[in-house]
């Protein structure tokens, strides 16, 4: 099946829809990023069968560029919402053209009034030797390991008090700092984290700082300035 059959679905697409498809562009290098270099992901644009690849990162896993067509799975997942409303994704095995194993997972992307789009699609090389692979995605060992702190809680109160903590760890074991300015360094770094457009941090910083809230609004107030 050839996309002449469905040239009667071409619609002329709004500005809103193009824009939503660009919207998708920086997930599709994030996700690229996050995974790896064996990783490809792709974005079609229904507005072209012929020319429907309007972003990828690591083309060179299926030989695609910028303008490539659509695949003949992405027409049949078009037909099958069509005919059904499907979107959800789904994960598959497939081979490129050299030949290579990929893991694939793709779904419909729906743009102004909830019609589709496009298709964003996810293909993972597996033809790789598998700890090259793994490889990267571990840090490199022959680097220095500088982890990034990271708060996983079910509650902002659990958010604020883990940055607190780890604020006057900073901050104590800062030697430039005189003991005077300690509190307002604290919240110098909980005002560079962004913690305190969560509602609770004030009080709880300035409960946990031994200060008024009105001392944590004067430093913000600078610190804005």
């Amino acid at each position: 099946m050839n996309a002449s059959a469905y040239k009667s679905f071409n619609v002329e697409f709004t500005d809103i829809d193009r824009q939503y498809l660009e919207s998708n562009f920086r997930l599709a290098e994030t996700i690229a990023d996050f995974i790896g270099p064996h990783c490809e992901v792709v974005i079609h644009s229904f507005e072209s069968f012929e020319k429907s690849v309007v972003k990828i990162v690591n083309g060179h896993h299926t030989g695609r560029e910028l303008g490539s067509p659509i695949t003949d799975m992405g027409l049949r997942m078009l037909s099958a919402f069509e005919r059904t409303g499907e979107v959800t994704p789904k994960s598959y095995f497939t081979n490129s053209k050299d030949g290579s194993l990929l893991k694939s997972t793709t779904c419909v992307l729906a743009g102004e009034n909830g019609k589709p789009i496009g298709l964003f699609c996810i293909n993972m090389n597996l033809s790789h030797p598998f700890p090259e692979i793994i490889k990267t995605l571990m840090p490199d060992a022959s680097l220095p390991h500088v982890g990034v702190h990271e708060n996983f809680s079910s509650s902002a109160t659990d958010v604020i008090e883990q940055a607190l903590e780890h604020a006057i760890e900073e901050v104590q074991n800062d030697t430039s700092i005189n003991l005077k300015s300690k509190n307002k360094a604290v919240t110098k770094v909980l005002f560079d984290n962004g913690i305190f457009e969560l509602k609770e941090a004030t009080g709880l910083a300035s409960e946990r700082l031994g200060i008024t809230r009105h001392a944590i609004y004067k430093y913000i107030r600078e610190f804005k300035a």
